[in-house]
């Protein structure tokens, strides 16, 4: 893979703006609707300094979600309607083009067709621009509200409940290409050209709350939770790789720290004790830049290609007090696979080496039970497809299980009685129900940065160790798949945003070996003797450093 560079073209905070819908780079500028108060904003890319353009006419904006410039006309969709308006007169008066059965969400204007989104019909219609009739639809790619731009035979979606960019082919709706934004919400998608090379460059338009701590004077205790608006501009760098199909979007450099921080709870003696933690791993979408030890120097041991660091005590008392870590700056994108269900068939069959280790249960995931085997069944029906198989899986999961935090995990049968599960408990009902449907699949994880992208050089802890699934196409290797934050709605849709994706925040750690461990000659130690969690305290810190394109 090659080097990443940091990204070189800024974030456009727009002033005096709440919520950006619809974007458009006209005349060496940006133009966008702020819906929440009908302006039509005209912003300057180098100073976010902005322009109300419909300072008489903005109550007829209020509400707008899309936005299009095409020959000196401006286009824009608010409810049911889709109005236009010409630019030369400066009156900015909406025109009536046309009045749609459901609200429409984006529009995108080439010659004489008109693209709008409708979310709730799930379809990108085509209209006659001068008589406005409907000429064809192209399916929706995502499930949320999507917003258009065109450029040459591209037809680009901003979705944001998918928090994903597509380019599709504009006259068959085919997808070319999808790409994982860095933050979530997009909500506009556009090509800026650079002045000074000329460049073009994709900017994602952005707009969501955020929770913060308000000090209210007349509140008792002073501090309460608020939440605010978000919206700003953001450049969108990617790179195809054609010969493994997958994408990545802009990454960060990042430097995450384990540490273990040694204060028995309990009378312990230990002798000739190994403590092993797994490290980064490294993948198509994760890197090692640097790593060093804390505290205390550990050697490496590698496992199938997985690095472990191993700490050695000659003689532990309950008296000793340590601590002692990795520090690793990792470069992370985020991965999004070019594969379809066509890519699915004929597949070669596992080896029985490698059914024996992935098919089987041997993580207490109650596959003998009647309540899993039935939902193994229940879950694919007569599909044969792999990918399908695969998609209807999580999908049945989504149904019957709900999120909700516990201070313990149950095997995947309580947990789907219940209807209530922690990303652990969906994902061993999902490696369950996968591998009685013969797909091959693994856990893994185990931290996530916190989403905060624009906050640099700032101490980040997270708020909980995280695990997902990989699942295995056989003849081409393994992919991602989230456990549970795409369970967004109950009964669905459900956003595919992380079915075959990863956003950049997710840190992978070694694969197909326990996170941490206790060995004495070589042999483990039991839990019924000592365990980590009555040895030591554990502090997981990241720092976002930089931005990069992949």
């Amino acid at each position: 893979m090659n080097t990443a560079t940091p990204t070189t073209h800024r974030t456009i905070r727009p002033i005096a703006t709440y919520a950006l819908h619809g974007v458009a780079f006209h005349e060496g500028y940006f133009w966008a609707i702020e819906t929440i108060n009908g302006y039509l904003m005209r912003i300057n890319p180098k100073t976010d300094a902005t322009e109300i353009l419909n300072t008489e006419t903005w109550s007829g904006f209020v509400g707008a979600t899309g936005l299009a410039i095409a020959d000196d006309i401006l286009w824009f969709t608010s409810g049911e309607h889709v109005y236009k308006c010409s630019m030369s007169d400066g009156q900015w008066n909406p025109e009536l083009f046309l009045r749609l059965r459901d609200n429409a969400s984006g529009v995108a204007v080439s010659g004489s067709s008109v693209y709008i989104s409708c979310q709730k019909r799930g379809e990108i219609s085509v209209y006659n621009a001068v008589n406005g009739k409907e000429i064809t639809n192209l399916y929706a790619p995502g499930i949320g509200i999507e917003n258009l731009y065109i450029r040459n035979e591209e037809l680009w979606v901003s979705d944001n409940l998918e928090q994903t960019i597509y380019c599709l082919d504009r006259a068959t709706g085919e997808i070319q290409l999808s790409l994982l934004t860095p933050f979530a919400s997009p909500t506009g998608v556009t090509f800026y050209t650079d002045p000074d090379t000329g460049e073009e460059v994709l900017y994602v338009a952005y707009a969501e709350q955020e929770p913060y701590i308000r000090d209210n004077p007349n509140a008792d205790p002073n501090y309460e939770l608020q939440y605010r608006d978000v919206t700003f501009l953001h450049p969108l760098y990617f790179r195809y790789y054609e010969d493994k199909k997958f994408a990545l979007s802009n990454g960060f450099l990042i430097e995450m720290s384990y540490v273990e921080e040694l204060s028995p709870l309990d009378p312990v003696e230990l002798k000739d004790l190994e403590w092993k933690i797994a490290l980064p791993a490294e993948t198509d979408r994760q890197q090692i830049v640097e790593l060093e030890p804390i505290g205390i120097p550990f050697t490496e041991e590698n496992h199938d290609g997985q690095r472990i660091a191993v700490f050695k005590f000659d003689h532990l008392t309950t008296k000793q007090r340590h601590v002692f870590g990795w520090r690793a700056k990792l470069q992370v994108w985020g991965i999004k696979y070019q594969l379809n269900p066509l890519d699915c068939e004929n597949l070669p069959e596992l080896t029985p080496e490698f059914a024996a280790k992935y098919l089987v249960d041997n993580d207490n995931l109650a596959m003998d039970t009647d309540i899993i085997k039935r939902a193994a069944t229940e879950a694919i029906g007569s599909e044969v497809n792999f990918l399908r198989q695969m998609y209807s899986i999580r999908n049945y999961v989504y149904d019957h299980l709900s999120y909700g935090i516990k201070p313990h995990i149950d095997t995947p049968d309580i947990a789907l009685r219940r209807g209530v599960g922690s990303c652990g408990e969906y994902l061993g009902v999902l490696l369950a129900l996968s591998r009685l449907n013969g797909i091959a699949s693994r856990t893994v994880g185990r931290y996530k940065c916190p989403a905060h992208g624009h906050e640099r050089n700032i101490p980040l802890q997270p708020d909980y160790n995280h695990v997902w699934m990989e699942f295995y196409l056989p003849g081409y290797g393994w992919l991602p798949m989230e456990s549970n934050p795409d369970d967004l709605q109950e009964g669905g849709p459900y956003p595919s945003r992380f079915f075959m994706g990863l956003a950049w925040y997710h840190a992978e750690m070694a694969k197909g070996v326990k996170f941490e461990k206790l060995y004495r000659n070589g042999e483990v130690i039991p839990k019924e003797e000592t365990s980590i969690g009555e040895l030591a305290l554990n502090h997981i810190r990241f720092t976002i450093l930089d931005e990069l394109k992949p």
